[in-house]
């Protein structure tokens, strides 16, 4: 860990570490707002067939408490390729201000897109931010595709 330390690596896997705990701060907002609205609808969730989901909540619960469920989901998906992507450039070799600040860039849009969707939800907002965070994705991906191949 000290060679990591000595080279700055660490820098460009702490976006990483703030997103997986944004993510885990998603799900207790989901938690918090999910059961509330089940107690006040009467779903008791020991009563649920076996086998039962929180999609199945679709329509059922306000639309407004399955958003953060679904930024949950949705911070399960591309995310992963964002956690794979920096291993891969702090193992190539790769931290530079560029990838860290894509990176940081990265999680920032992606913290706002889940407020957004969370709070709002206006599609042309929303795809606006998963267009800019996949921008800084893709710009990640290509430096860590050029270092791999170059070795």
């Amino acid at each position: 860990m000290d060679y990591l330390a000595a080279k700055g690596h660490l820098a460009l896997l702490a976006p990483g570490a703030v997103l997986a705990l944004w993510t885990l701060i998603m799900l207790f907002w989901t938690a918090a707002t999910r059961f509330p609205a089940m107690s006040k609808l009467g779903i008791d969730i020991k009563a649920v067939p076996p086998g039962g989901r929180g999609q199945n909540l679709e329509g059922v619960i306000p639309d407004q408490v399955n958003w953060k469920s679904h930024n949950y989901t949705h911070l399960l998906e591309q995310p992963t390729l964002f956690y794979a992507v920096i291993i891969i450039l702090v193992l190539a070799g790769g931290t530079s201000p560029l990838t860290t600040g894509l990176a940081w860039a990265y999680v920032a849009i992606r913290i706002v897109h889940s407020l957004w969707q969370a709070l709002v939800n206006k599609l042309p907002v929303r795809f606006t931010l998963f267009l800019l965070s996949t921008f800084c994705l893709l710009i990640l991906t290509i430096k860590a595709v050029l270092l791999t191949l170059g070795h």
